[in-house]
């Protein structure tokens, strides 16, 4: 019997990557400080482990913490820093834990990946990962792009798990296939919606619906008839209200209002949403851009975590490389690693 657990239950630690100056933040000073809040938040909870280059880099990283503790570095060299997408995911396989060690191949062959693919073979080197259970899966599959009830339901976009430019000799039926295999599910609840400007992950559903309980998601929502992704956002409205739970019940639904556009240097939108949120022990982490929505996308999601401590979590400088809270997080259930 295996089961793909869901975010919101207990955790052993969270994984973040931390940004080097050889990167593509052209701002790395506030990404930092983006990070440095997050990093802060979360080792107020429970351990978090930061992957860095080397010992230069952790020296360089540790100043601008609040504190050390409940903090464990690895060194290891990473292409990008969205490690939802690269590192492991992790299952109930049999009532024991097992990490998943998908192929990653830059969303699509769209970035160098390298160092990306082979990160957690280096993982699996440190202290919280020796001895731990995984095994290689030869199937690209990144994290952001499917989200676990935390019984038997994935939800998940065509736009991306069908695209050529991942398992291009696999259809519908065939990659149901693997994920029935891999994450014990059996039922796949598939979104036709394309993917918010400047999002270059082929539709990742962490960007546009989540699993916050078993019969809750919160969506990506557009009231403004004027933005260009408002009747794509509509017509995903339509599709999760036609959706039903497991005892044939429609779903109770939580609309996110998307953020004014933010805009790079070139004039490029930038893929700002509140679905990005990350779901740790006790709290929540809600990404904000200073935006009136802001608050209530904060609400909305307080509303449906009423035991979560809710925490607005700076996120701008994050979007300007294309991801946000959730992409550069990924967390481990309780009792996996080795802490």
């Amino acid at each position: 019997m295996i089961r793909f657990p869901a975010e919101w239950e207990p955790q052993a630690a969270v994984l973040i990557a931390w940004p080097h100056h050889t990167g593509d933040f052209r701002n790395l000073a506030a990404v930092e400080q983006s990070y440095s809040f997050i990093a802060d938040t979360i080792s107020q909870y429970q351990p978090l482990l930061i992957v860095c280059r080397d010992t230069e880099h952790q020296r360089h990283i540790e100043p601008q913490l609040k504190t050390l503790e409940n903090i464990t570095f690895i060194h290891a060299t990473v292409n990008d820093i969205w490690v939802r997408d690269t590192v492991f995911l992790t299952v109930e396989n049999g009532g024991k834990l097992q990490l998943l060690n998908f192929k990653f191949n830059g969303w699509g062959d769209k970035y160098p990946y390298q160092h990306d693919n082979a990160l957690n073979h280096n993982l699996l080197n440190s202290a919280p990962f020796k001895g731990v259970n995984f095994v290689v899966i030869d199937f690209i599959l990144e994290g952001g792009s499917v989200e676990s009830d935390g019984i038997d339901t994935i939800l998940t976009t065509r736009q991306c798990l069908l695209n050529s430019n991942r398992n291009k000799d696999l259809n519908q039926q065939e990659i149901e296939r693997q994920l029935f295999t891999h994450f014990g599910a059996k039922r796949v609840l598939w979104i036709d919606q394309e993917n918010l400007t400047g999002d270059d992950t082929d539709a990742h559903i962490d960007t546009l619906a989540r699993f916050c309980t078993a019969t809750t998601i919160a969506y990506t929502a557009s009231d403004d008839p004027q933005d260009p992704h408002h009747d794509s956002l509509q017509s995903m409205q339509r599709q999760l209200q036609a959706l039903r739970t497991q005892s044939g019940e429609a779903y109770q639904l939580v609309p996110l209002p998307m953020p004014k556009p933010i805009y790079d240097d070139e004039g490029q939108r930038l893929p700002a949403n509140y679905s990005n949120f990350l779901i740790i022990n006790n709290a929540v982490l809600v990404p904000v851009y200073d935006d009136p929505n802001d608050a209530i996308a904060l609400q909305r999601l307080t509303d449906i975590f009423p035991d979560h401590t809710i925490i607005a979590t700076p996120c701008r400088p994050l979007v300007h490389q294309y991801g946000s809270l959730h992409c550069m997080t990924m967390q481990f259930p309780a009792k996996v690693l080795n802490l």
